[in-house]
């Protein structure tokens, strides 16, 4: 092989190497925010007790059962770009907008940092979406949209629960 040549051939999809890189990066942050709004739900779900229990648990795993599966969309978007997906707990907390949660909170308390983390990952998505209409990518503002619209309908049943 020849210098130039390199083991795969070059990649061309219509969105050139910067922008599937900032995309790339920005997707990163999103596979983060899942990944953590994901162990958190799943955590709680484990935890929960009080009146609520019955409800929060089975809710809970709703939700963390559908982040799992947004997971592999996501990491495979990198993929598709022709970045590495991030897949440690290291990475993880670099990238990630969202903090994990230490102890076990009461059940109200669970809920909250339920909202505010379905919101960031929201916050998280959206920031990405000038990049993404800029480079004319399609498939990953299909993503980004998908995501978008399950965090905020999420948030908002989250905080329903919450008023009086």
């Amino acid at each position: 092989m020849s210098k130039k040549q390199s083991k795969f051939p070059t990649m061309d999809i219509g969105i050139d190497a910067a922008d599937r890189e900032k995309i790339a990066k920005g997707l990163s942050a999103l596979l983060a925010d899942s990944y953590t709004l994901y162990l958190m739900t799943h955590n709680f779900h484990w935890n929960v007790t009080g009146p609520q229990f019955n409800s929060l648990h089975v809710m809970f795993m709703g939700q963390y059962t559908e982040q799992w599966n947004a997971l592999d969309i996501i990491a495979e978007r990198i993929r598709a770009l022709g970045f590495p997906a991030p897949g440690t707990y290291k990475e993880y907390s670099k990238l990630a907008s969202i903090k994990e949660v230490e102890g076990v909170p009461k059940a109200n308390e669970m809920v909250r940092h339920l909202v505010a983390a379905q919101e960031a990952t929201a916050r998280t998505a959206r920031k990405l979406f000038p990049v993404v209409e800029a480079a004319n990518d399609q498939p990953t503002a299909d993503v980004l949209t998908q995501r978008i619209d399950i965090h905020e309908k999420t948030a908002w049943m989250l905080r329903s629960l919450l008023e009086d």
